[in-house]
C-alpha cells in the first residue's frame, strides 16, 4: 500500500509539472518545488520573468492557483513565484531553450554545443546534454555532449545534479532533450584537500615571507648598483 501512495504522489507531481510547462512557457519556466505544510501545500515555481505570472494586481497568479485547486490533487495549494537569478544554471530552463533552438531549425550538435558553452561560462562545475530521437536519419539515436565534472549515481546525485527535460517537435518526430548541471556551489562528495598542520602552515608562511623579503632586498641592491654604474659612466664621459 505504501508503494502505491508514493507512485500516486509522483504521478501528481508529473501532471502538475507538465501543466506548468504548458501554462508558464512564456515566462521561462524553470521547475518547481513542492512542500507539505500543516496549512496546505506550498508550491514554489521558478521562472525567468515573474511579472508575466503575477500579472496586474496578482490577477494571473490567482487564476493559476484556482486552476490548480480545481484539479483536486493537492490540499489547499499556495503558489509562490521565485525569480531565476542565473538562467544558464537552471537545467529545466536551458533544456527548454535548447529544444526551441532545435525546433527553429538549428543543427542539434551546434545548438547543444552553444548551450553547453553558455552553461559552463556561467560557472557550472559540469554539464551533460543528451539529445535523442531521429537526429540525422530514419533511425533514432542518442548524442551526448559532456564537459567538466558530472555524477551519474550515488546517494548525493539528487543534491548536486540539477536535471531538466524538454521535447522538440520536428516533422520527422519528437526529439528529447535532457540537461544535467552541477552548479558552482555544489558540495562534491569525492573532492578532498590535504589539511596541513598549523605548525607546518606557519613555517611555510614564514619561509614565503622571508623569500619575498630577500627578493625585495636583491632588487633594491641591483637598483643601487645600476645607479652607481650610471653615475660613474657619466663622470668618465665628463672627464
Amino acid at each position: 500500500m505504501i508503494e502505491r501512495v508514493f507512485v500516486e504522489e509522483g504521478i501528481k507531481k508529473v501532471r502538475l509539472d507538465e501543466y506548468f510547462k504548458r501554462t508558464l512557457d512564456r515566462a521561462g519556466y524553470g521547475g518547481m518545488d513542492i512542500k507539505r505544510t500543516p496549512m496546505g501545500t506550498q508550491i514554489t515555481v521558478f521562472v525567468e520573468r515573474p511579472g508575466i505570472i503575477i500579472g496586474r494586481d496578482g490577477k494571473r497568479i490567482r487564476e493559476i492557483t484556482e486552476e490548480v485547486s480545481a484539479r483536486k490533487e493537492l490540499d489547499n495549494p499556495q503558489i509562490d513565484v521565485q525569480h531565476v537569478e542565473v538562467p544558464e544554471l537552471n537545467a529545466q530552463l536551458m533544456a527548454s531553450r535548447l529544444a526551441k533552438l532545435i525546433e527553429r531549425g538549428w543543427h542539434f550538435r551546434r545548438a547543444g554545443r552553444l548551450t553547453l558553452h553558455r552553461i559552463m561560462d556561467a560557472g557550472a562545475l559540469g554539464c551533460e546534454i543528451t539529445i535523442s530521437g531521429k537526429l540525422t536519419g530514419a533511425r533514432a539515436r542518442t548524442e551526448k555532449i559532456v564537459e567538466g565534472y558530472i555524477k551519474h549515481c550515488g546517494g548525493s546525485i539528487d543534491e548536486i545534479v540539477k536535471e531538466g527535460f524538454a521535447v522538440a517537435m520536428k516533422k520527422a518526430g519528437v526529439i528529447g532533450v535532457k540537461v544535467r548541471i552541477v552548479p558552482p556551489d555544489a558540495k562534491i562528495p569525492d573532492l578532498f584537500q590535504l589539511k596541513i598542520p598549523e605548525e607546518e602552515a606557519k613555517a611555510e608562511a614564514t619561509a614565503e615571507t622571508n623569500a619575498e623579503g630577500e627578493e625585495v632586498e636583491a632588487e633594491e641592491e641591483r637598483a643601487v648598483e645600476e645607479e652607481e654604474t650610471g653615475e660613474r659612466g657619466r663622470r668618465c664621459r665628463g672627464a
